[in-house]
């Protein structure tokens, strides 16, 4: 890792990314791609030094609260975090301000902060939001090499409905010719009706490719799937938006499964509801059912 100095932390819809760069390790990221122009090896990662004491001024600074989201570009829970705990000081933040919270994450270690965010969540919300693309530990490990596999995931959702915070799962990418079968999906929306989960993200049935996570998923198939890097390049091409053969079928089953479980899937209704602040104190609350 490597620290830098930053001039501000929140973005104007109130998003923030404490690190820059992972160690997760998922052969399909798509922060790896040269758009987002980072200036140092993707693993060497950035550490914003000054991002709890920068949240802090600008909490200080708002009239009205609002929730605070985390993770889009930059997991808050990767293994960096065990030791400096920048996210834990910045939820600690939001709870002494009386804001609201919604972070992204493929790791339980965000348990290690439960009762923080739970009392978040008392008071405001605190939402936890969990990707899982693969049911199968085994092949999880080869996908998502540095990272917790989907079971340990689960168990955490568990944890979460287990005190009443809400939780949302992102389910993407599903890799063509790899996990992209009725079974994989099913077992997944099993996992998150029984982990009590009020939604599921999905952007299409497949997978999306540009120049730099481009080239690193192609290695780790030649690495992991000897051939299939050929498949792709024959079906596929250079298209950015690589769906599923069975993406159709593979969404009606996506969309009756979760109507029959009670899971939300509708994409602005889950995004208005990790945006909408809450005062559970003043008595409003918002439901995704």
């Amino acid at each position: 890792m490597h620290m830098r100095k930053v001039r501000g932390i929140l973005s104007r819809s109130n998003g923030m990314n404490l690190y820059r760069g992972c160690t997760h390790g998922c052969i399909y990221c798509d922060a790896r791609s040269t758009c987002y122009q980072m200036d140092h090896p993707f693993e060497d990662v950035e550490v914003k030094e000054n991002a709890v004491e920068l949240l802090e001024e600008a909490l200080r600074r708002k009239r009205h609260r609002c929730m605070i989201g985390t993770g889009s570009m930059s997991d808050p829970y990767i293994p960096l975090e065990c030791q400096l705990c920048h996210m834990r000081r910045c939820l600690e933040l939001i709870e002494r301000y009386g804001f609201g919270a919604a972070f992204q994450t493929k790791s339980p270690d965000f348990l290690r902060d439960l009762e923080l965010i739970d009392q978040i969540n008392r008071a405001t919300k605190c939402v936890v939001q969990m990707t899982i693309t693969t049911y199968d530990d085994q092949l999880c490990k080869i996908l998502e090499p540095c990272v917790a596999p989907t079971s340990a995931r689960l168990e955490a959702l568990h944890a979460c409905r287990d005190r009443g915070i809400p939780t949302v799962v992102w389910l993407t990418p599903l890799l063509p010719f790899v996990n992209d079968t009725p079974d994989n999906l099913r077992r997944i929306l099993r996992g998150c009706r029984d982990a009590g989960v009020r939604g599921i993200l999905s952007f299409g049935m497949g997978l999306t490719l540009r120049e730099g996570n481009r080239e690193y998923f192609y290695q780790k198939l030649d690495e992991h799937f000897p051939g299939l890097k050929e498949q792709y390049q024959k079906t596929y091409g250079n298209a950015y938006e690589l769906p599923s053969p069975h993406a159709e079928g593979l969404y009606r089953i996506f969309q009756e499964d979760c109507r029959r479980y009670g899971i939300c899937t509708d994409q602005q209704q889950i995004f208005a509801y990790l945006h909408a602040f809450e005062d559970k104190q003043a008595g409003t609350q918002l439901s995704l059912f």
